[in-house]
């Protein structure tokens, strides 16, 4: 996504997207890969896009 396209996040919405990313990285570092990387990290990213989607819908209200 191009850094025009992105909305401006709230001081929560911030703090909850890095949240989610530190608890991407420590699961990341969990992951052993040697069977092929089985953590899967889609819920964590599907719940980003939502904070982002979530922050488009916020200031296409304004």
């Amino acid at each position: 996504m191009a850094r025009s396209e992105e909305p401006k996040l709230t001081t929560w919405e911030k703090a909850r997207v890095a949240g989610l990313v530190a608890r991407m990285a420590k699961r990341g570092l969990a992951d052993d890969r040697q069977c092929g990387g089985r953590v899967h990290q889609r819920d964590l990213e599907a719940r980003i896009d939502r904070i982002i989607d979530g922050a488009k819908k916020r200031e296409g209200k304004s």
